[in-house]
Order: structure tokens, then C-alpha cells, then sequence
């Protein structure tokens, strides 16, 4: 399969080129003013990539929803990704997966106290939400960098370890879905997905290839698994969890960090991958029926109402060290 890869690749390097045209002619549209870009009073921050997908924007969303949440009126503006509703759409207690798509409606589940909604275009999301009786003074644009209609505050752009920009290409023939030179406009540049142990020298080695493409800050960040598996109405510790044969469900861009985790653990599983943002089918939900089950948080909001014995396993975003997190700090400290 590696092999066909290899022969395949270059045969899309015309398709790639042009695909690069194209975004290259909509950026200069943008830059001398053809096409229109909106600034807001409130203070905005994009989380977003170049890549297609398994960045970990959710987890960044999610430590910055925590960060600010206790001195500022946060809301969150998503696209809404698979959603089956259309247009702006603000969360409230009746909302279900269906209505919001499935990370914004993890980020509600979790995090009452903030402003939710879903809008595909992000200048009528901010203005409609910037017009609620009581308006936020932040509002975080998940997965918004594309989005050049909006000018953020601040930009963060997300590139995996394993998956670093700089060692991509352009759709179709690699992973990226913008051009490198739009990292210039980031204010700072994570690393995320990181082995706990990334060496100095790796580190050194890593910013100094990101270096040739931004000014920007780089920090470094892993993803932590939390100790405990959680189900419906009960939680259980891990350890004990995978002490039987389960099976493991996911409908994410990247599951390698999550099967090598297990792994390292000594679990054994089966498991059973979807395509990212998978709306599972009647047949398929028959089939996973009496298994025990573990799965992503984003999965387990789509999978929890048709089927008993299901548990996800929380993760969240965490900065390899002190500094990195105060690097990243800097770059919100008027805020």
C-alpha cells in the first residue's frame, strides 16, 4: 500500500499545482481588497491548521474555553461540521447532535456557562452573535483559518508532530488544504501531539524547520488521557476498564496516538475505524450492539443514544512544559 502511494503521488503533482493556483489567486483577492474582509470590536481567536484534519483543534478549544472562561463571556462559533440543520444556529437545551455536529455539541455538553453556536458563515455568526442581549467579549472560530471573510485577533495554527506541515503537500497530492505561506499570518504556532519525552535537540531541530516559514512563536503540546473511562452513569478507573477484551470505536482523522496508547497499555481489543465525523448507519449501530465498547468523546456524543455498554475516553491538551505554556500566554496577555 506504501508502495502504490509512492507511484501514485507524483501523478497528482498537476492536480496539486493547480489546486495551489487557486488558492494562491483567492489569498491575493483577499490581500488587495477584491474580495471583502470583516473585522469585529470583540476579541476573536482562530484555532485552525493548514492540514486537513488530526491537529487537535478540539482539545486547543477546550483549553482555551478553561483559560478564559472565569474572566471573560466566551462563545464559540463553529461551522458545524456534518451537522443536519443549516444556517446560524445558537445551542440551547433542546439541541442534539444532529442540530449542532458533533465536537460543537461536545464543547456545549461540557461547558454550560458559554455562548455555543454553529454557522458555516462565520461573519453572520459573529454579527448574530455579537446582537444576543448579552453579547460575549470573546469569541473563539473553531477551525476558522480558512475562513478569510473574518480577520481574527489572533491566529494559533496547529501542526501534528508527526504530521508537521513542513513535510506535506498540497491536496490532493499530500494532506494540506492551504499553502505554508499562510502561516506568516499566525501568532503563534503549536506542535501538538508530542511524545512526553520529545528530546531538546528534536525540539530544536523542529522549530528551526518551522522557523522558515513564520516569526511566529512556536510551543509544544501533548495530548494526556485521563485516568478514567466514562459511561453513561458511571465512571470506572482505566486500568481496570481494560483488564477485559473491549472494542474500540473511532470515527477520527488520526486514531495512531489512541491505539498506540492502548497498546503500550497491554489492552486487548479489536478496532473498528470510520472515517472523521462518521454518522453511523442503522446496520452498522446493529452491529456494535452488545459489545463493550470504548470510544473518543466526539464519537460517543453520536453513539450514546443507540447504544448501551459504551464508554469514551476523555483527552485534553496539556504543553510539554512550563515554558511552553507561558510562551503561549504571552500571546494573550492584554486579553
Amino acid at each position: 500500500m506504501r508502495h502504490l502511494s509512492f507511484v501514485i503521488r507524483p501523478l497528482l503533482f498537476p492536480f496539486a499545482l493547480l489546486y495551489g493556483l487557486i488558492v494562491r489567486l483567492r489569498h491575493w483577492c483577499y490581500n488587495v481588497g477584491i474580495f471583502k474582509v470583516h473585522t469585529f470590536a470583540v476579541p476573536t481567536i482562530c484555532v485552525g491548521n493548514i492540514a486537513v484534519g488530526g491537529t487537535g483543534k478540539s482539545p486547543m478549544v477546550e483549553y482555551l474555553i478553561q483559560k478564559f472562561q472565569n474572566r471573560h463571556k466566551v462563545a464559540v462559533l463553529s461551522r458545524g461540521y456534518k451537522r443536519k440543520t443549516k444556517g446560524f444556529l445558537l445551542a440551547d437545551k433542546t439541541s442534539t447532535v444532529l442540530d449542532l455536529g458533533d465536537e460543537p455539541f461536545q464543547f456545549w455538553q461540557k461547558y454550560k456557562d458559554i455562548i455555543l453556536a454553529v454557522c458555516a458563515n462565520r461573519v453572520e455568526g459573529i454579527q448574530k452573535i455579537c446582537s444576543l442581549p448579552t453579547p460575549p467579549n470573546l469569541i473563539i472560530l473553531d477551525d476558522a483559518f480558512q475562513h478569510r471573510p473574518v480577520k481574527a485577533k489572533f491566529n494559533i495554527v496547529l501542526t501534528a508532530y508527526a504530521q508537521l506541515f513542513t513535510d506535506d503537500w498540497l491536496l490532493p497530492m499530500g494532506r494540506l488544504r492551504d499553502v505554508v505561506s499562510r502561516v506568516q499570518q499566525a501568532d503563534i504556532v503549536v506542535v501538538t501531539k508530542c511524545p512526553p519525552t520529545l528530546s531538546v535537540a528534536e525540539r530544536t531541530a523542529i522549530t528551526q524547520k518551522l522557523q522558515q516559514h513564520t516569526t511566529a512563536p512556536i510551543a509544544f503540546a501533548t495530548i494526556v488521557y485521563n485516568q478514567q473511562v466514562y459511561g453513561k452513569e458511571e465512571l470506572i478507573p482505566l486500568e481496570m476498564f481494560i483488564q477485559e477484551p473491549f472494542t474500540l470505536v473511532t470515527g477520527i482523522a488520526n486514531p495512531k496516538p489512541l491505539l498506540s496508547f492502548l497498546i503500550d497499555k497491554d489492552a486487548t481489543f479489536e478496532h473498528l475505524n470510520y472515517p472523521d465525523h462518521h454518522h453511523f448507519t442503522n446496520k452498522e449501530l446493529e452491529q456494535l450492539q452488545g459489545k463493550r465498547i470504548l470510544t473518543t468523546e466526539k464519537d460517543y456524543v453520536r453513539l450514546q443514544p443507540h447504544l448501551q455498554n459504551l464508554y469514551y475516553l476523555p483527552i485534553a491538551m496539556q504543553f510539554l512544559t512550563p515554558a511552553d505554556e507561558h510562551i503561549f500566554g504571552t500571546v494573550f496577555e492584554n486579553l
